[in-house]
């Protein structure tokens, strides 16, 4: 039996947050793994310019990355167990089941760029 797509039953928020979160954790200049619980915390968040920004050579709409900032997405991710409840909202850190969730939504919401 394959495995249950979405198995903590993550709104579409928490998806698309978890989904930036992890493409941020990706890079090492903005993002410190802690080697020992194989958690990442990212440091910088993007600010959106115009109506959306950049990840690395991705493109992410400003609409899909409402909850970056979001404390109630944050917290929720974090009852959830993807999330290491710091207090940080500037700075979150993904545990490594956060960065391991397979949220379906890469492909959807980090886009190519030509610029």
């Amino acid at each position: 039996m394959p495995p249950k797509a979405n198995p903590l039953g993550l709104n579409p928020l928490q998806l698309k947050t978890l989904t930036l979160l992890q493409e941020l954790a990706r890079f090492p200049d903005i993002a410190r793994r802690d080697e020992a619980t194989g958690a990442v915390t990212i440091d910088e968040l993007p600010n959106p310019h115009g109506n959306h920004f950049h990840i690395g050579a991705r493109v992410v709409s400003a609409g899909d990355a409402t909850g970056l900032r979001n404390p109630s997405v944050i917290l929720a991710l974090a009852r959830k167990g993807l999330i290491v409840p710091t207090g940080m909202i500037d700075a979150p850190t993904l545990s490594a089941a956060g960065l391991a969730y397979d949220t379906g939504l890469r492909e959807t919401i980090l886009h190519g760029t030509d610029h």
